[in-house]
């Protein structure tokens, strides 16, 4: 059977399953790693490769396997000197080995957007002891916020409000870092009025903007999104500014094309620099419904070359997530006919991850409405419709 391209994606979660769907209505052919069998994104894919992101052996045979077009990471825990190695040799890295390098660590991207960028970032400091970490906190000020380098979806975050937290913090944090580095990011608390995502696409004919999203979290982790996000007309400015200057810093030698979700606090007009994602962003589920090309449309068509008319505009909209609750390799999930009956602006995603875990996002429930409040509302509520049925 003939194909556009062959991808391989690094990760196959419920990101990177909606990027298969979306590459392969392009023509694409996927191969899906990740380190356990029947990911997401494995169960939509073309082929399947199961291997620890992390083995710097098994990545390279995947890639020496299959030869693909493009190498797509969709996690942070990569072994990104292979991926340099292997761009080196000819072979594409999404966006490139230079991105996936940085934006890995939370040090590495921090230090790129403050020191070298200057781009205005909360005060932080590193460290990888708690005795750095108690000067580390003292320099960023009471309160702040002691998150792992690396890590995903807000995983071993905490807000520490004294100097008496901050053993239970680093603790936290280490339990739950991902990768082989024991290093902490200590960062001022801003006084922010809200923070968003703005979904940046850097494409064959230059940069395009989706509307910015809104976002709650707890535990570090999104609960639900909402597009589009309130902001005058200057702060956006501004962030999309800072993002274009960010997002070409990361080329390396590579093309530089894709999505890119990056992260900021903002204060009236002020706009502060939090993170970057170099793909798809788990807020960002929230295009599935929003926009006619979903972020996952538009990193496909980045990656494959494929032209972007300008900046995607969007509809009011939200997502919010589904959790479970607990441990499990035996459930299903009941009342999606009643979640779906609520309205027909409303759409759920089953993810179709194999097992559960405490906070595990395992569905999202999506709701477009007049306003973004109304939508906010109807997202969440056909989310507390669906429930998942332990039978174990």
């Amino acid at each position: 059977m003939p194909f556009t391209s062959t991808i391989m994606l690094l990760g196959s979660g419920e990101l990177g399953r909606e990027f298969t769907i979306s590459a392969k209505r392009l023509g694409a052919r996927v191969i899906a790693c990740d380190a356990y069998e029947d990911a997401p994104a494995m169960q939509v894919a073309d082929a399947a490769e199961v291997f620890s992101m992390l083995d710097p052996d098994a990545l390279r045979a995947a890639v020496l396997k299959h030869r693909p077009d493009h190498i797509v990471p969709e996690i942070e825990a990569i072994r990104t000197e292979v991926l340099a190695d292997l761009e080196e040799e000819g072979f594409n890295v999404v966006p490139s080995a230079r991105a996936a390098q940085l934006t890995m660590n939370r040090d590495a991207i921090r230090d790129l957007a403050a020191q070298e960028l200057g781009l205005t970032t909360s005060r932080y400091r590193y460290a990888e002891t708690l005795a750095e970490l108690r000067e580390g906190a003292a320099h960023a000020g009471f309160p702040c916020v002691i998150k792992p380098v690396m890590s995903s979806s807000g995983k071993g975050q905490s807000k520490v409000d004294s100097e008496g937290e901050l053993e239970a913090a680093w603790e936290y944090a280490c339990a739950n870092m991902r990768g082989d580095r024991r290093r902490v990011i200590a960062e001022g608390f801003i006084d922010f009025d809200y923070e968003i995502t703005l979904l940046t696409v850097r494409h064959r004919d230059g940069f395009s903007f989706c509307p910015p999203i809104g976002h709650r979290q707890e535990r570090g982790d999104y609960q639900e999104s909402w597009q589009p996000a309130a902001m005058s007309d200057g702060a956006l400015a501004k962030a999309q500014a800072m993002a274009t200057k960010v997002v070409e810093a990361l080329e390396g030698n590579g093309r530089g094309w894709g999505l890119f979700g990056v992260e900021f606090f903002v204060k009236g007009d002020e706009v502060i620099f939090s993170e970057l994602s170099p793909r798809p962003h788990d807020t960002g589920m929230v295009t599935l419904i929003s926009q006619d090309l979903s972020e996952f449309d538009l990193h496909a068509r980045a990656v494959l070359g494929m032209p972007i008319m300008g900046d995607e505009p969007a509809c009011p909209a939200a997502s919010a997530v589904v959790l479970a609750d607990r441990d499990s390799a035996d459930f299903g999930y009941e009342g999606l006919a009643d979640a779906l009956g609520l309205s027909p602006n409303v759409d759920i995603r089953i993810f179709g991850k194999p097992t559960t875990r405490p906070y595990r996002r395992m569905a999202v429930a999506l709701a477009v409405s007049e306003d973004t409040d109304d939508a906010r509302a109807l997202a969440a509520e056909a989310a507390g419709t669906l429930r998942i049925a332990y039978r174990d």
